[in-house]
């Protein structure tokens, strides 16, 4: 049977046979689809992350924006510069705090948003297919079990 998976405990197998590594291998396969597909658009996944967080909760600082998608504020920067450079969103100093700098939509990265919004929704038609919904709510739960858990190895919460 194609596909079919070594017998014997999971944890003899070879790195690419265990369920990290097809998630692993799958979550760069959905990124490379994205990426992809949103090229059309000049954007990639992350930049168009920050459009739809920016769309769903206003301004955000760009330290907002890193804890939310979960990468570096340096990182961040980089991806606020390009969509700057597009003009998608805008720099603006917080009324509270003349330090603080918030980033914001231009109608432009409405638009965009939109746009990337089409493309999400047909790349999840494609990425579901065969799927029920019972099937994705299982898939969430243990998808977010694992995440729970790779988080406490970073944090130091396991001992190897």
């Amino acid at each position: 049977m194609t596909g079919a998976r070594p017998t014997g405990h999971e944890l003899d197998a070879p790195p690419w046979s265990r369920v990290e590594g097809t998630l692993l291998s799958t979550a760069r396969a959905v990124r490379r689809a994205y990426d992809a597909a949103l090229a059309e658009l000049g954007v990639n996944l992350s930049e168009a992350s920050v459009l739809a967080h920016l769309r769903d909760s206003g301004p955000l600082t760009q330290t907002e924006l890193a804890r939310r998608i979960g990468t570096g504020r340096a990182r961040m920067g980089a991806w606020i510069d390009g969509l700057v450079a597009k003009g998608a969103v805008l720099r603006e100093a917080d009324a509270q705090d003349r330090r603080v700098w918030k980033v914001a939509l231009t109608p432009a990265g409405e638009n965009l948003w939109g746009e990337t919004a089409r493309i999400d929704r047909s790349i999840r038609g494609v990425l579901r297919a065969g799927s029920t919904p019972e099937d994705r709510v299982r898939l969430d739960a243990l998808l977010t079990l694992i995440n729970r858990n790779a988080d406490t190895l970073v944090s130091g919460g396991v001992r190897h």
